[in-house]
């Protein structure tokens, strides 16, 4: 396809947009925009660590995710886990790969005796929402650890490198990237990749949908992907050149 529907050709980017601090209450947060998608990421703080890092004697911090979608982010209706009394599978998974994610590029024990909580709250979903929610956190991550260091709780950066995630596919053939949610429906093949800003994978989801596909073209479609995070990983890093200042912590983290 020499373009797509929405005008882009095969390696094209969705326009991607970030909103500071959106969460008045949270440490760090941002409102991230892919195209039609947009999720809420917040990081909060907890000054203790899990009962088994206790138990165990083990240094340092913890990180954790959770992911959901808010009701009105399909065209129907998407019930709440809570009325459902469970986390459904495919939340359950994300937010896995949310924590992994971000877990691979922190130090843990630079993070002190304390626990970040990053929470990714899908707005409107049109695809990629697990691969925008783990851009975004990172970017909410970050924030966070600057306004604890400037408030003289934390000293050491603990961000060894930037994470960031796009989806690329192959659709009627063709290896495409950042796929929306029609193209994400209909292709042959869709991957999730997972990369550090250093260019070293964290990890890669690769599934054919009635349909197998060959090693040349996973190498094609892994080399799409990281011609596509270069971009994201750029707009991440301009995004945070033109954050506006730090804001006092919220009183209750103060």
């Amino acid at each position: 396809m020499s373009t797509r529907p929405d005008g882009r050709s095969a390696s094209d980017l969705r326009p991607l947009s970030c909103t500071w601090d959106i969460a008045p209450h949270a440490v760090g947060s941002v409102l991230l925009r892919c195209g039609k998608t947009e999720v809420i990421c917040t990081a909060s703080v907890d000054e203790a660590v899990p009962r088994w890092m206790k138990d165990q004697n083990v240094p340092g911090g913890w990180l954790t995710a959770e992911y959901s979608m808010l009701p009105a982010s399909t065209p129907s209706r998407k019930a709440r886990d809570s009325s459902r009394g469970k986390v459904d599978g495919r939340s359950t998974e994300i937010q896995r790969l949310l924590g992994r994610s971000l877990r691979a590029v922190v130090d843990l024990t630079a993070l002190g005796p304390r626990s970040f909580w990053i929470d990714c709250d899908v707005l409107a979903a049109d695809g990629g929402t697990r691969t925008t929610a783990i851009t975004g956190a990172c970017l909410a991550l970050r924030r966070a650890v600057e306004r604890l260091q400037i408030a003289g709780r934390m000293t050491a950066d603990p961000l060894r490198t930037p994470v960031a995630a796009i989806s690329v596919g192959l659709l009627k053939d063709q290896v495409i990237l950042d796929l929306d949610y029609p193209e994400d429906r209909d292709a042959q093949v869709d991957m999730n990749v997972v990369m550090t800003g250093a260019g070293r994978l964290v990890e890669v989801q690769a599934g054919g949908e009635e349909h197998d596909f060959s090693r040349d073209e996973f190498q094609s479609l892994l080399t799409l992907a990281e011609h596509g995070l270069k971009k994201v990983f750029a707009f991440q890093e301009a995004s945070w050149k033109s954050r506006p200042p730090a804001s006092p912590l919220p009183a209750k983290q103060a």
